[in-house]
């Protein structure tokens, strides 16, 4: 054809056997046979629907933000691909990348035509991978091609296809992934990394955070127990193993098949022996893939190129886990640069979170790197962190004779401290930080924060004990230190004994009338009242006051004090008429020998007013209550602690009286004055915090009061700790206000946890024990459940008749709402016997007018007059019944 020929003026012929003739040809076979290469070409080959090398799915809870955000970037266009790598929690192996990246592919199976995991650990490894897809969509073919044939038909394939996904997962330097991402644009890429850093532009990134607490604690009860539902302890266990689990995905899931297999072993003895159970993996499971050997396989690859961010590592792995300056870290020596570029190699790594100045820790790490490994270099460094941990910290404390450290560098440092003397391994000595310890421990109990005190206690016992000897002065005098901390955070379990053993010891070396044993006496018969053993406390307290007045006299300020305790005592034990004098008598002392003002005098007033109001007597509680409070405002100041309770106790009083009007806004300015002047998070401030919500609650304000109750929980979980009996105090509160809004889906399993955890924690009799067994049967009698409130309600009546007495509040309380239950149920003969029972009790110990005696004989008269209105009902339906008329005798 000419080339000056129109393509109008053409002709397509074709002449001859197995000729062709066509406008344009690509490729053309005329053969008897087609070529393999025909067959098999990328082009043609089409992938049958569904077609992938998935994994099974697994359990995927917490993560429908993330999996929302991947489909929206992946869909938008915005970006080439989309890379999962960690953040929040530093990107640790185990985070969740590829469980977020599996289920997002499960999830959207049908909308790919294609979808193909690939092992992106190393180039090697990615070409592997190809190399099956090839093998999946062309087996025949493949099975006699080359490596590199292999691959380029892979590339070729996906090149010709559109709607594929290619999850790259572990990927350890984008740079593998740069001739992938940039070829091949016709359909999605997805990769996961624990890389931190380094990712192109046109990457979209997706930082993953650990798991939401609910989320972790479902999961691990769905591994452990399966279809069964756990019981409120079992639950309860499980939320406690997670939060030591940092919501961390793959810990969760270790433990929980762990734990599945292993049916003798319990979530809390794992929880006790975590740091071993980390490297144990279930059976069937890949033992590499558990948290310890996962983190321990990144360690090995940083020992080869930053051996520094390793020894930092091992250093971080003892302090706080949170806000570790970089100064504190960094060696003797060390060129700054070079500390800050091994922090930066350990955040690219998303070992840590650096701020620039300060970094944090996954605490999950810190535990792995802290047990003893077996391989004689590791465990080296794990000795090597230790020390150059503790020597770090000891040179910010300055040598005796220089200026101390400013307030706010004592509160930097205190939280390394604390986690020092908490991680210290069996036998180890350091004398020169004991006296810091305890220095920290000084600073703590001031600020109210006694709970955070007892590692740094138990570390200065243990050298104390160690140094001195058990029966040095100091030594008993940090032993009876130790117990009171315990005893404060409610640890009696610990407190009792060790208070026992100290006063032995005290009355063998120092003797009887020590003002050391006096003190312990009077702390040990405290401690027993805390437990409601009123019968051990009371004689023992009323020992320690004989003795005061017999050594030291009848006024000293100690024999004062042990008055005070041991009306505090009575009142505990609900004997108002022993307590009520006996305040009395120590006010008017304290008055005489201390003055009007002193601010145990105070105390003193404000004790007396409480007794009033438990009396029912607001009449005379009020007017003490606010002159109290008026001498601590014109006294001590508007914010001194004693104010601030005295302040509380009157808005308490209020609220009893039903005044809301006046105790909400003084409550309210309370609170306001406790956050500024002790903070947020003081024990103090959570108990006014309590307080205020139980007032909306009594206002009706339930909106309020749950949120506030809520708030006061969290905050009593992260600063007492979660069994603490304050702690569990607010747990039942919450329940409460859940019931008073009608909540009974959400109050009855609170109730139950509350229970459970106050059995294990407090034991079966504790007071507080039984009030919650009390509100348990009140629920599940407000659900019209009596065959489960009555039974509850007599074994928890008799529990406390047996070990708090007939008169004892509680009981009183129980008494009462049983013989409402037999009300309900007709029983109305065995409900007015418990209500005269009832009334005589509080006739006897409350007085005739308190609102507990008005109500009690309130309900005693609605039983009578039930009782009487049956009887009047009996009678009339007997008297409308003529009886059969006898038959006469026949003549």
């Amino acid at each position: 054809m000419s080339a000056h020929e129109s393509q109008s003026q053409r002709g397509i012929e074709a002449a001859g056997d197995r000729s062709i003739a066509a406008d344009s040809i690509g490729a053309a076979y005329s053969g008897d046979v087609l070529p393999a290469e025909a067959l098999y070409a990328p082009d043609k080959v089409t992938a049958a629907p569904g077609t992938s090398n998935l994994p099974p799915a697994t359990l995927c809870l917490g993560r429908e933000e993330e999996l929302n955000w991947l489909r929206g970037a992946l869909t938008s266009g915005r970006a080439e691909g989309v890379i999962a790598q960690g953040g929040a929690v530093h990107g640790l192996g185990g985070i969740g990348k590829s469980t977020v990246a599996l289920h997002y592919a499960h999830r959207h199976r049908g909308d790919y035509t294609l979808i193909w995991w690939i092992n992106a650990a190393s180039p090697d490894e990615i070409e592997t991978s190809f190399t099956r897809l090839t093998v999946a969509l062309v087996p025949g073919w493949a099975a006699t091609a080359e490596r590199g044939a292999q691959v380029a038909w892979a590339l070729q394939w996906l090149t010709w296809h559109p709607g594929w996904l290619l999850i790259y997962d572990n990927v350890e330097d984008f740079d593998d992934l740069a001739a992938y991402t940039g070829a091949l644009h016709k359909g999605h890429h997805l990769a996961t990394s624990r890389r931190a850093t380094g990712w192109p532009d046109n990457i979209a990134t997706l930082t993953l955070g650990t798991l939401d607490p609910d989320d972790a604690i479902t999961l691990l009860c769905r591994l452990v127990f399966k279809a069964s539902e756990p019981t409120s302890r079992q639950w309860e266990e499980a939320r406690s193993l997670a939060s030591d689990l940092g919501y961390f995905p793959l810990a969760v899931r270790q433990a929980g098949a762990y734990l599945a297999q292993n049916r003798g072993i319990g979530i809390d003895a794992y929880r006790r022996r975590l740091g071993t159970k980390l490297a144990k993996a279930a059976h069937g499971v890949d033992a590499q893939r558990t948290v310890a050997r996962i983190w321990d396989v990144t360690l090995q690859t940083l020992e080869k190129h930053a051996p520094l961010a390793v020894e930092l590592l091992h250093t971080a792995a003892w302090l706080a886990p949170d806000g570790i300056p970089h100064t504190l870290l960094a060696p003797p020596g060390t060129d700054p640069d070079d500390a800050a570029e091994a922090i930066g190699v350990l955040a690219a790594y998303s070992m840590v979170s650096d701020t620039g100045t300060t970094l944090s820790v996954h605490r999950l790490v810190q535990t792995v790197l802290q047990q003893l490994q077996n391989q004689d270099s590791e465990q080296r460094q794990h000795l090597q962190g230790r020390e150059r941990a503790e020597r770090a910290v000891a040179r910010l404390i300055p040598d005796p004779g220089e200026d101390p450290p400013a307030d706010s560098q004592w509160d930097a440092l205190i939280p390394h401290l604390v986690t020092l003397a908490a991680s210290t391994p069996p036998g180890h000595q350091n004398a020169a930080l004991a006296d810091v310890y305890l220095i920290a421990a000084d600073r703590l109990h001031d600020q109210g924060h006694t709970a955070r005190t007892i590692p740094l206690m138990e570390a200065a016992l243990a050298e104390c004990d160690r140094v001195l000897g058990a029966s040095h002065p100091d030594t008993l005098t940090s032993r009876g230190n130790l117990a009171s901390a315990y005893a404060s955070v409610g640890d009696v379990g610990r407190a009792i004994p060790l208070m026992e053993a100290a006063l032995a010891e005290n009355e063998r070396v120092l003797g009887d009338a020590d003002p050391t044993t006096l003190s312990t006496r009077n702390n040990l018969a405290d401690a027993y009242r805390s437990v409601g053993d009123v019968e051990r406390a009371i004689p023992l307290m009323e020992a320690t006051l004989a003795e005061c007045v017999r050594v030291l006299g009848d006024t000293h300020p100690n024999t004062l004090t042990s008055r005070n305790n041991l009306a505090g005592v009575y009142q505990s034990a609900g004997d108002l008429g022993r307590a009520l004098p006996l305040f009395e008598a120590t006010l008017a002392q304290r008055e005489r020998v201390l003055g009007h003002t002193h601010p145990d005098t105070l105390t003193s007033r404000n004790n007396l007013a409480g007794v009033y109001r438990s009396m029912g007597d607001v009449g005379q509680a009020v007017p003490l209550y606010e002159t109290t409070l008026a001498d601590c405002e014109r006294v001590l100041g508007d914010t001194h602690p004693i104010t601030l309770t005295s302040r509380n106790n009157l808005a308490g009083v209020y609220r009893s009286m039903g005044d809301v009007g006046r105790a909400i806004p003084l409550l309210e300015a309370t609170l306001s004055q406790c956050e500024r002047v002790l903070g947020v998070l003081h024990p103090d401030t959570l108990t006014s915090r309590n307080n205020l919500a139980g007032a909306y609650q009594s206002a009706g304000d339930m909106e309020r009061a749950i949120a506030l109750f809520k708030a006061t929980l969290a905050q009593r979980e992260q600063i007492l700790n979660g069994t603490h009996p304050e702690t569990l105090a607010s747990r039942n509160n919450l329940a409460g206000a859940y019931q008073s809004a009608g909540d009974m889906e959400r109050a009855l399993p609170l109730f139950e946890a509350t229970l459970a955890q106050r059995e294990r924690v407090l034991g079966d009799t504790h007071p507080d024990t039984l009030t919650s067994r009390n509100n348990l049967a009140g629920v599940y009698q407000a659900v019209g459940d009596l065959g489960r409130a009555i039974p509850l309600y007599e074994t928890t009546l008799a529990e406390c008749e047996r070990v708090l007495g007939d008169t004892y509040p509680i009981t009183l309380t129980t008494r009462n709402n049983l013989a409402c239950a037999y009300r309900s149920v007709g029983e109305l003969g065995r409900s007015i016997l418990l209500f005269e029972a009832t009334l005589a009790g509080c006739e006897r110990v409350l007085g005739d007018t308190h609102p507990n005696t008005l109500i009690s004989r309130k309900n005693l008269d609605c039983a009578r007059r039930a009782e009487q209105q049956r009887s009047i009902e009996i009678l009339a339906k007997y008297a409308t019944v003529k009886p059969p008329l006898e038959s006469e005798p026949q003549p």
